[in-house]
């Protein structure tokens, strides 16, 4: 004789549901009440706003009025296990159904939460009977791993659940699968009401056309991992944390373990509280760095991707975004990790070094989810590319190299303005270099008191003459590898030339008076 299935027990958990949770579930309820059997809904709340809360809070009124049972899916183990907890605090057993799990008495269940990948394999094999699963909850709903398995549920209510409801597939679009998106609150809303804290950014110019693009429509690791493991990148986030964030709770996100490790090292040289986290760590491991990170007021943890879902750790004062990235959804799951309150936490700190906040605009921003989720190419395709972003970047010489210059109030030339002009009053374009080699020529025999400090100051410029002349490579829609390496050498022999030539008769212009001999 089958055992009869397990009752609601009473709530173990203290959340009070806030009114606008509460006004989600009667939303949800309403559709789940007026429309057909097998719809499937869309719900999108941001990062922090409690939909596990939410979803479980659902499940307990669901389970207490209906026959049927309920499933929730989750794409990581982490995110499964925390489910299943939460769900167990509003009063709902449930089985949760991974790899290890004995499934010969899954039929007393009334609720199960299942990994993706294992729940496919379950039913596939027919070891799961789910014919009597009237609500099906998808969490973090954006992925397309989940969309193979409603084939399963032709009779089922879905629900998916999102903070992003964009796809990661461009090719698998959401309104694909969902027949309706109901958007929840506003980061800026919940900001307002002290649901959320609020992010102080600080946005570096990054140079990043040597980027590649990946097979996934993002950035890829290697060509991550070679920008920004070289020195001057490493030494950039260093410089960022100590002027942003030294002391407070710092986590880092990297496009690649060996970015990560490299982070690691450059930190931990520095003598600064740091540890390296990624996929690779035991769970033993992994509990040990997490447990540290928690309990180090001043802990800086630098790590790869597993820390974007299912991680809450409400004491971290600055995100470092250490990667580019294409996804939006990425994006505010990296910043949204800074955002859970705490005490008096009423802010947080983000350091950019991958031009995200210009490609997706600030975090929080109002965004049009509904034209988002009905229209998903449109949005995608009008997202800045690095070179549109690049192009709007006023290039400055670095702090060090600026300090030897300190005669001069402006070091800075606007290639693409000289170009328009010069091409404008109908002179040829290689006036452009010869004015840019002048103005270089100029600022360095304004700050040297004879030709050879003038020569070793134009040695400084490399830098910003790379940048002038990939800007102007540009102007002329000529840009191969060779021709600009040339242009390169080309205007630094043009650039010492000018100065062993000119340098009296510049300097004397400049000050009045001939240099000593």
């Amino acid at each position: 004789m089958q055992q009869p299935l397990f009752e609601i027990q009473e709530k173990k958990t203290d959340k009070e549901l806030y009114s606008y949770q509460q006004g989600a579930i009667n939303q949800i309820f309403e559709k789940f009440d007026n429309e057909r059997d097998d719809y499937h809904l869309l719900y999108q709340l941001p990062t922090g706003g409690g939909k596990t809360v939410i979803f479980s809070e659902m499940v307990r009124q669901y389970l207490k009025n209906h026959s049927k049972k309920v499933l929730v899916m989750t794409h990581r183990v982490e995110l499964c296990n925390q489910t299943s907890k939460m769900l167990t605090s509003f009063g709902v057993v449930n089985k949760v159904v991974n790899s290890k799990a004995n499934l010969d008495d899954h039929e007393r269940y009334n609720c199960y939460v299942a990994m993706v990948e294992t729940l496919n394999n379950r039913l596939n094999d027919g070891i799961l009977n789910i014919s009597d699963v009237g609500l099906v909850i998808v969490d973090e709903a954006h992925y397309n791993s989940f969309t193979k398995l409603f084939k399963f549920f032709e009779n089922s209510f879905i629900l998916g659940v999102t903070a992003t409801p964009l796809s990661s597939n461009k090719e698998l679009p959401m309104n694909s699968n969902y027949d309706e998106l109901i958007p929840g609150e506003s980061i800026e809303n919940l900001i307002e009401n002290d649901f959320l804290a609020r992010a102080e950014t600080h946005q570096y110019d990054m140079g990043l056309t040597s980027l590649e693009i990946g097979s996934n429509g993002d950035y890829t690791v290697k060509s991550s991992s070679d920008l920004y493991t070289s020195p001057s990148m490493l030494n950039k986030l260093l410089e960022a944390y100590l002027i942003h964030s030294k002391g407070k709770k710092t986590l880092i996100f990297n496009n690649g373990i060996d970015t990560s490790v490299q982070v690691y090292h450059t930190f931990n040289n520095a003598g600064l509280p740091i540890m390296h986290l990624d996929n690779t760590a035991t769970k033993k491991q992994r509990k040990q760095i997490l447990k540290w990170f928690h309990e180090t007021p001043d802990a800086i943890l630098t790590s790869v991707s597993i820390l974007t879902t299912g991680f809450d750790e409400p004491t971290i004062d600055t995100i470092i975004l250490n990667r580019a990235t294409k996804s939006l959804t990425l994006y505010y799951q990296m910043i949204g990790r800074g955002s859970r309150v705490l005490n008096n936490k009423s802010k947080f700190t983000v350091i950019d070094l991958g031009n995200n906040i210009y490609r997706f605009g600030p975090w929080g921003a109002d965004l049009n989810w509904e034209a988002i989720f009905k229209s998903p190419n449109y949005y995608i395709d009008r997202i800045k590319d690095d070179e549109a972003i690049e192009s709007t970047f006023k290039h400055e010489l670095a702090d060090d190299i600026r300090s030897e210059f300190s005669k001069s109030k402006d070091t800075y030339l606007d290639i693409s303005a000289l170009y328009k002009d010069t091409t404008f009053s109908g002179e040829t374009s290689k006036v452009v270099l010869e004015k840019s080699i002048e103005q270089h020529a100029y600022i360095c025999i304004e700050n040297s008191e004879d030709v050879y400090d003038a020569l070793t100051l134009a040695k400084l410029l490399k830098e910003d003459i790379d940048n002038r002349i990939k800007v102007y490579s540009k102007c002329i829609s000529k840009s191969t590898n060779n021709f600009i390496s040339w242009l390169k050498l080309d205007y630094q022999k043009k650039l010492n030339t000018y100065l062993l030539k000119n340098f009296d008769a510049v300097f004397e212009q400049i000050h009045g008076y001939p240099p000593e001999d």
